[in-house]
């Protein structure tokens, strides 16, 4: 925005201008007393966002300066609204104090900027998610292993202290970008963020390799940066610009957070922003979380213990033996039910440690932050306890010799603290009395003033005959009389009284002896609150440096998610996975866990097996709408989530082969932002799936080629599931209506036709939700049709033409053009040979000496596919 000139500005207005100045992409909340004031263009943006009246302060250039202004107590609301409308804030305070007789504006300096990934208070973050600032930075140099530039990526949650870094190739940064969606991302323009583009922060040009390096060794007291381990160029650069970033915002400061930590050696299932929308995991697609795995899921029972389920549910695992550590965890609670109870009993008392000392790391931090250090080293205590002695499963082993810390710490805080803590440490009364003698002795004078306060209260109602007259204290002005407005004629004149402020609803006065009393109380108050605010930073400083904490707020968080395993386990109908390297994949009497949670309890939800074993790796999936296609593609998915993420799966039976990509296509949508339509949708998730899904992976597809032409849409199909049987190898469900697909079963080994089991009874249909082998005769739409309340006019005209071209179809009996290839009789027209150069360019490019037996028959088959020669022995071809 296009500030006007400061020239001829008054004294404040030029100080707000220094400021605006220096943060131009924020709006400035420029402290005036009670009130943050916003002017110019930064107060008419706000006041559309907010809602709140747009008034003007003064003139400038001739012109009144429009204002608005929200009261610092209650900021926080205001300041959440705008985050949450995509602005930035900067913070200037008044650094100085009112001095007697002073002229011109109090000194201010911007002591923070709000940004959106640099979010530290409670009431401006959601409790059960984490809030992610990323950075992003490519090396000039790419790395020769791969020969393709590798970007850097660091996150930091300032209001947990994690850090950790990885490396991305462009290609896959949108899996990491959906893995961790962060609040905020800082990243050069030429880096595509794709939908997270509304995140992208002002970009500031990373440092250097070596400078990012020592700069962070630097910052957390390191020789090297190699002490934390192997890091690339780029990822040190990405962990350096997120690191100046934060501190930046903090106006120098910077908050608690742990060393980086890279993440090479730590593989997680990958899954693209599309999939992840597909599967409603955190998010369901209306933009709630209602109707979400995570909230089918969920039985943590603390904040921190909710970000690390959704940690799990967002990043599952592709190592058996970290997945199998996990399930011992929950297993060996699920077999010690009077354990996992009395831990839960702990664990409910457990307040959020990592974001209370990220306050006060920060110097944010109020009592009840110190207060949740100390209920927390009691909630580890009880933790311990409950777990008892015995011989534990190795995670839980671990997690138990973490929580037996801080004992020193936890009596200090308990005898420290006062019982009723106020919300912000300016109010007073945070340490217990008896703690700290001096500051008694300076409460005791206070007190004793305030007492006088009261009396000369009392004596000034009866004075001046004004029985609702009281005695305020104003932080510009001290010790007032106040009346209502409608009182004030009957102090009008009256000998001693000094008119102080007046507005439309209240006057205030001052007097001699008020102002006296004022600095009596004052310096007396002053001192007791500059005693208390010391014993509350000697505390805090004491908090900080017990080392165990972080760690000890991790394994609670970690018990927590454990405990919910282990309940969501004793539900019933949820198995331990067998998860290993192999390429099995079997689910007995599968269940959609959300899809179940939602059901009336009257309802019963139909499992399905799912069998994608190598020899039959592809199942082709056709019946209609509503039997419950989608459901089984999905529940498939989140299967493999649950059993990677280490979590109990809704099903009898589990053997799985780890999945290292999976990419879920169910259901369809344009993108008229970006010009798409939902073909072209479709297609470019399509490319997506053929290009990068392997041996390994798991493809759910439902509808390729639906939102084109009949004919093209089944070319597609065809196609795209050839490809995915044959080439890319992967193992799939590829549900369709294009059920004349099922007789690719004849020359595709691997395909394994299924349908969803339709009954006719008495006229009418009945879906029974039951996937069985087999292929669907008919699509059962105008039966569809009719269910969803079309009217009956149109469907029995439906039904009548459908009859019509069923009856001309019969008399046409030649197969479609694309299928005549799979006809017997010798006058078919088959699929158009290629010339004998295509088959030349296809033996060259199989290597005869690295195939196996299998690879060499599924070669095979190509090739005769691709000669026109089918199964049967029929051939165009001489």
């Amino acid at each position: 925005m296009t500030l006007p000139s400061p020239d001829g500005a008054s004294p404040a207005i030029a100080q707000w201008f220094t400021l605006k100045a220096a943060h131009p992409d924020a709006l400035l909340l420029f402290r005036m007393g009670d009130f943050y004031e916003l002017f110019f263009a930064d107060a008419e943006a706000a006041a559309s966002a907010l809602d709140i009246a747009l008034t003007a302060r003064g003139q400038h250039a001739g012109a009144p300066i429009p204002m608005c202004g929200v009261p610092v107590a209650a900021a926080s609301a205001y300041v959440s609204r705008l985050i949450r409308r995509g602005f930035r804030l900067a913070v200037a305070e008044q650094t100085e104090k009112p001095r007697p007789g002073q002229k011109g504006p109090l000194a201010r300096a911007v002591v923070r900027l709000i940004t959106a990934g640099t979010l530290t208070e409670d009431d401006l973050l959601e409790a059960g998610r984490p809030n992610l600032l990323l950075a992003l930075a490519s090396a000039a140099v790419p790395r020769a292993a791969s020969g393709r530039t590798m970007l850097g990526a660091a996150w930091i949650d300032i209001s947990t202290g994690l850090f950790e870094t990885a490396c991305v190739t462009r290609g896959t940064l949108a899996e990491l970008l959906g893995r961790l969606d962060p609040a905020e991302i800082l990243a050069a323009p030429d880096i595509v963020l794709d939908e997270y583009e509304p995140r992208r922060a002002p970009p500031a040009p990373p440092p250097p390799p070596l400078a990012a390096r020592a700069r962070l060794a630097e910052a957390f007291g390191a020789a090297s940066l190699d002490a934390f381990g192997s890091f690339d160029d780029a990822e040190a650069m990405a962990a350096a610009l997120a690191l100046d970033y934060v501190r930046r915002t903090q106006a120098g400061s910077t908050p608690r957070l742990s060393r980086p930590a890279p993440q090479a050696d730590r593989a997680t299932l990958g899954m693209d922003p599309a999939t992840r929308a597909s599967l409603d995991l955190l998010r369901a697609r209306d933009g709630g979380d209602r109707h979400t795995l995570f909230a089918a899921i969920d039985h943590t029972l603390t904040a921190p213990g909710s970000r690390m389920l959704a940690g799990w549910i967002a990043s599952p695992l592709t190592d058996p033996a970290a997945i199998a550590g996990r399930q011992q965890g929950w297993g060996w609670l699920a077999a010690e039910p009077g354990a996992a109870t009395a831990l839960r009993g702990a664990l409910r008392g457990a307040p959020d440690i990592a974001r209370a000392l990220g306050r006060l790391s920060l110097g944010r931090g109020q009592p009840r932050d110190l207060a949740a250090i100390r209920d927390g080293l009691f909630a580890a205590r009880e933790a311990l306890a409950a777990l008892g002695n015995g011989e534990q499963a190795a995670l839980v082993a671990r997690l138990a010799g973490l929580l037996d810390h801080g004992r020193d710490l936890q009596d200090l805080l308990a005898r420290a603290l006062a019982a009723d803590l106020p919300a912000r440490l300016d109010d007073g009364g945070a340490i217990a009395a008896g703690h700290d003698g001096e500051l008694d002795a300076e409460r005791a004078l206070r007190d004793d003033s305030r007492r006088v306060v009261a009396g000369l209260q009392n004596d000034y109602a009866q004075r001046f005959g004004v029985a609702s007259l009281k005695i305020r204290h104003h932080s510009q002005l001290g010790y007032v009389i106040e009346v209502a407005a409608s009182a004030a004629k009957a102090l009008a004149n009256k000998p001693g009284l000094v008119l102080r402020q007046g507005t439309a609803s209240l006057v205030r006065y001052g007097t001699d002896e008020l102002a006296e009393l004022d600095r009596r109380i004052g310096e007396a108050a002053g001192r007791a609150v500059a005693r208390e605010r010391l014993v509350f930073d000697t505390l805090v400083r004491q908090a900080l440096a017990e080392a165990a904490l972080p760690p000890m707020a991790d394994a609670l968080a970690l018990l927590d998610v454990l405990q919910s395993a282990a309940r969501l386990a004793a539900g019933g109908d949820w198995c331990r996975a067998e998860v290993d390297d192999g390429d099995a994949f079997r689910l007995l009497a599968c269940r959609h866990p959300v899809v179940q949670a939602a059901l009336p309890r009257s309802q019963r939800f139909t499992p399905n097996d799912c069998d994608l074993s190598p020899e039959r790796r592809t199942m082709l999936l056709t019946g209609p709408n509503m039997a419950g296609k989608s459901t089984f593609l999905r529940q498939t998915a989140l299967a493999i989530i649950l059993a990677q993420a280490g979590l109990p799966v809704p099903a009898a039976k589990a053997e799985l082969g780890v999945v290292d990509r999976l990419f879920s296509r169910v259901g369809a949508s344009d993108d008229l932002a970006q010009g798409r339509s939902t073909f072209m949708v479709e297609m470019t998730e399509t490319a997506a799936i053929l290009n990068l899904a392997g041996p390994r992976s798991l493809v759910v597809v439902d509808e390729i080629g639906r939102g084109t032409a009949t004919l093209d849409g089944l070319a597609i199909a065809w196609a795209v599931l050839e490809a995915l049987h044959s080439s890319t190898r992967c193992r799939t469900i590829f549900a369709t209506h294009f059920h004349e697909l099922a007789q690719l079963a004849e020359s595709l080994p691997r395909l394994a036709p299924h349908t969803m089991s339709v009954r006719e009874w008495k006229g009418q249909v009945v879906f029974q939700h039951e996937v069985v082998r087999g292929a669907a005769r008919r699509s059962w739409g105008v039966h569809v049709a009719r269910l969803a309340g079309v009217p009956e006019a149109v469907v029995g005209r439906a039904a009548r033409l459908l009859a019509d071209l069923e009856r001309e179809h019969a008399r046409n009996a030649a197969p479609l053009p694309l299928f005549a290839g799979l006809a017997t009789a010798p006058e078919a027209d088959p699929v158009e040979a290629p010339p004998d150069h295509a088959l030349a360019e296809a033996l060259a490019a199989i290597d005869p000496d690295t195939l196996t037996p299998r690879e060499a028959l599924e070669a095979l088959y190509r090739l005769r596919h691709q000669a026109g020669i089918l199964t049967n022995g029929s051939c165009r071809t001489a």
